[in-house]
């Protein structure tokens, strides 16, 4: 597994396309929280990161699929899926070894918006005057929402040898358990408890709570449990390749 970790790694960063990727990540993002008044923290009147942890999920949907687009399709593509199995590696460690370096690569591309949380914590009126709490649930709240979106992508990446088609089916569905569910439970086809349920089904209320600097096992339960179902499947498609 760690030998994979290395070389998707080693993959993302020997290529323009791996920097650039997480260069835009950063710029957008501070574009966002900076720059643009209608959401600029030097606008909004207090120390807060909220816009950028709205913010953010929105352009995961697009960055982990752009991540993740390569993990199986090339492999597919190329033909070495096969050669991977012959190796005394089991699926599990192939498909663990994979999503560990996606995550961690997303990881790198988070550790340099702590810049922008030092930034706000000294525009405050008081330094140090931001909701810690909050904020730091925040943070975990993305590496949670990441862990999913990351499955998602490695998921789709396995159904087909074409990166863009893994890309837009990693988008397309990145979206969907994000806010299709929450959309969903506000239209008036359900009854008021079966709303609750159909909102809880998705991502984004967990999310959405777990924003609040409140860590809910519930809520880590969830995101977990999603992480690993869609590893899962990852999984049942490899083997059917293999039949």
């Amino acid at each position: 597994m760690l030998a994979i970790l290395i070389k998707e790694i080693n993959g993302f960063f020997s290529s323009l396309m791996g920097y650039l990727t997480m260069g835009v990540f950063l710029l957008v993002m501070g574009l966002f929280l900076f720059v643009f008044p209608d959401t600029s923290v030097l606008q909004y009147g207090q120390a807060s990161l909220d816009y950028f942890f709205n913010t953010a999920p929105w352009i995961f949907i697009f960055l982990i699929p752009a991540i993740t687009m390569r993990m199986f399709s090339e492999e597919l593509r190329s033909g070495t899926i096969e050669l991977l199995s012959t190796r005394p590696l089991a699926k599990w460690q192939i498909i663990g070894g994979k999503f560990l370096a996606a995550f961690l690569l997303l990881v790198f591309a988070l550790i340099p918006t702590l810049c922008y949380y030092y930034t706000v914590y000294q525009l405050g009126a008081e330094i140090g005057n931001i909701d810690v709490g909050a904020t730091n649930g925040s943070y975990i709240g993305l590496l949670l929402l990441g862990a999913a979106f990351t499955a998602i992508g490695i998921f789709t990446s396995s159904l087909s040898k074409n990166q863009i088609v893994a890309f837009i089916l990693g988008v397309f569905l990145c979206f969907f358990f994000y806010m299709a569910f929450d959309f969903l439970s506000r239209l008036d086809l359900f009854y008021a408890s079966f709303d609750d349920l159909v909102e809880k089904i998705g991502i984004y209320k967990h999310y959405e709570s777990i924003s609040r600097g409140v860590i809910d096992s519930r809520d880590v339960t969830y995101f977990l449990s999603f992480t690993g179902l869609f590893l899962f499947f990852t999984k049942l498609v490899l083997d059917s390749r293999q039949s």
